[in-house]
This record gives structure tokens, C-alpha cells and sequence, in this order.
């Protein structure tokens, strides 16, 4: 077919899998499994078929809160992953929670700042020492410097973590992603996460972080354009909004009734984040798809129907008080 680049079979090979794409059979007469950690040259490689799973996980940001839970459950379902975080502490212990749980052969971690170029480059080395490419690219690192005030009181210090980390950080790190995932023939997606702010909604108490989440949005969509541009067939650029997960960053800024309100109802667990997404996530390069996507947990629905269920529940609460008064 006009779709396959080229193939590179494995060298020891069960017995022969038939795949259905485009409502013909493609059979190929030597395919196993993919080994725990994959060689460059026992990889089915392919423009758009669909990759095959396990799959090779990148994930910035991920030794807490969301990244960490979404590595979880991507270690769940059998793929391999590369966890960082800028603190050496933090990624060993990680590591040895990951490593506890799924062997030592499927988790590696490294330190990483995203706002530093050589850092990332070194990531993407580091990727490629361990699992030779990667597949998906999640890029979770994220920071409000947990300071939640009105912007005339924010430091200098302040909002150039927050600028530095959010939109330069996500810029190095969508430049090194493209930049691996064009060198290799499978290609690969990338995934980035958004945040308060990012659907052009007012974030009071913090409005750089807000900005900044609303420009990964505009990123996205001119990456997107550029590989079109240039007709990249084999990397794809995707958002990805957990909406509100009751993280350390969230959770900090809480100090208003109002605030607290919200969290109570609409906020869930990084781990039940994660297990909507996870799911949704590897269906991309399952399908062989080369269309980009926003994957989203919280919809604007869904929001409504949470918030109108707890209204409604107060109301009967309510009305069953004035009862016995």
C-alpha cells in the first residue's frame, strides 16, 4: 500500500498477525510482540498504520499530581515510560514508587528543567539511550510559582517562573518532540496540556499563569499548521485538558468560599483523570489516526450537569429542613 514507508521485521517472530486498516487485510508474515525495551531494529514501522502497542511514554512534570497519576496508568497498560522533574529528589523517589509497582524494566527518570534548551536536549538523549524513540510526548510541566495575587503585587521573580516554565518551557519542549519524532520513520504525537485560562476565561489572582495557559492553545494550533505546511505526515500535535484535578498547585489557590465551592464540585482525583485519559490517548496511534485532537475530561456539560446536580441536591436539602422546622 501507498501508506507504508518501509518495514523492519523482527528478528525472532510467533506466528503471523493479520491487521485491518482501510478494510483490507494486511498480513505480514513475521510480527511479535514488542520487546520490554525496543531495539531500532525490531520496530514495524509505518506512515499511517496504526502503531502498536506497548507504547514508548514521555511525560514532563510527572513525578506528582497528574503527570505522575497518568504515568500510572500508562505503566497499567503495559507501556514504557520516561518520568522528569526538575528536583533529582523527587524523580528517584518516583522512580522507586514506580519501579515497586511495575519492575525496573518499563520506568526510567531523569531531571529535566523545560525552560532550559540544553535540559531538554538532554532529555530527548536520555529518551533515546533507554527506549530508542518515543511514541507519545505529554508535555505536563506546568507552574503558578504558588502564588495566587493580583498581578500589580506579583514579583519579577514570579512571573518570569511562571513565563518561562509554561510558554517558553512548552516551546523548547515542542521543538525537541518535533524535532526527534520527524527523525523517526513511526513519527509520534505530542500532547499538550492546558489549563485555567486556556479557553479565553478571566483567572483573577493569576492572570500570567492564566495567559500563559491561553497561548498553549494558540501554540498547538500553529505547530499544526506548520507541519502541515510542510507536509509532516508523521508527527502530530494534540491538546489535552485534564480540566480541574485536585492537585498541590489547585488546591493552594482555594482561599474563597466561591473557590472552594467550584473545587468541591467539579474537581477530581489525578488518578480519575488519568484513567479517562489515559485510554483516549493511546486510541490515537492505535487508529493509525494523523488528525489533531483536544482531548477533554471536563466538558462544558459536564460542568453544567455537575454544578445543576449539587444545586438541585441543596434544594431538596433545603426543602426537607423548612419540613421539620
Amino acid at each position: 500500500m501507498a501508506n507504508i514507508m518501509f518495514m523492519l521485521c523482527y528478528p525472532s517472530c510467533s506466528a503471523p498477525k493479520t491487521l485491518h486498516f482501510d478494510n483490507e487485510f494486511l498480513k505480514f508474515s513475521s510480527f511479535c510482540t514488542k520487546p520490554t525495551k525496543p531495539s531500532s531494529h525490531s520496530r514495524l514501522i509505518t506512515m499511517n498504520l496504526p502503531m502498536q502497542p506497548p507504547y514508548n511514554v514521555l511525560i514532563t512534570g510527572s513525578t506528582k499530581g497528574i503527570g505522575y497519576a497518568l504515568a500510572k496508568q500508562f505503566l497499567k497498560a503495559g507501556d514504557n515510560i520516561i518520568i522528569s522533574s526538575r528536583s533529582e529528589e523527587r524523580v528517584e523517589s518516583a522512580l522507586n514508587n514506580l519501579r515497586q509497582d511495575f519492575g525496573e524494566h518499563h520506568v526510567w527518570g531523569t531531571t529535566c528543567d523545560v525552560k532550559k534548551g540544553q535540559d531538554v536536549k538532554d532529555l530527548v538523549a536520555f529518551a533515546q539511550k533507554n527506549l530508542n524513540y518515543i511514541d507519545i510526548w505529554i508535555n505536563n510541566a506546568g507552574s503558578n510559582a504558588y502564588s495566587f495575587k493580583p498581578l500589580a503585587e506579583a514579583s519579577d521573580e514570579d512571573l518570569i517562573e511562571v513565563v518561562t516554565t509554561n510558554t517558553l518551557g512548552l516551546m523548547i519542549c515542542c521543538r525537541e518532540a518535533i524535532k526527534m519524532m520527524r527523525n523517526q520513520p513511526q513519527g509520534g504525537h505530542v500532547f499538550n496540556i492546558d489549563g485555567a485560562g486556556s479557553d479565553g476565561r478571566p483567572t483573577p489572582r493569576f492572570a500570567a499563569y492564566g495567559a500563559t495557559k491561553r497561548s498553549v492553545v494558540h501554540l498547538t494550533k500553529s505547530l499544526q499548521a506548520e507541519l502541515q505546511m510542510q507536509d509532516v505526515k508523521n508527527v502530530v500535535v494534540h491538546n489535552l485538558s485534564p480540566g480541574m484535578v485536585t492537585t498541590d498547585l489547585l488546591m493552594s489557590g482555594a482561599t474563597t468560599k466561591q473557590a472552594k465551592f467550584f473545587i468541591n464540585v467539579l474537581a477530581e482525583p489525578a488518578e480519575v483523570v488519568a484513567e479517562f485519559l489515559v485510554p483516549r490517548i493511546r486510541s490515537i496511534p492505535a487508529n493509525g489516526s494523523t488528525n489533531p485532537t483536544y482531548l477533554r475530561f471536563l466538558t462544558g456539560i459536564k460542568a453544567y450537569s455537575q454544578i445543576f446536580s449539587v444545586s438541585e441536591n441543596l434544594k431538596i436539602l433545603c426543602f426537607g429542613c423548612k419540613l421539620f422546622v
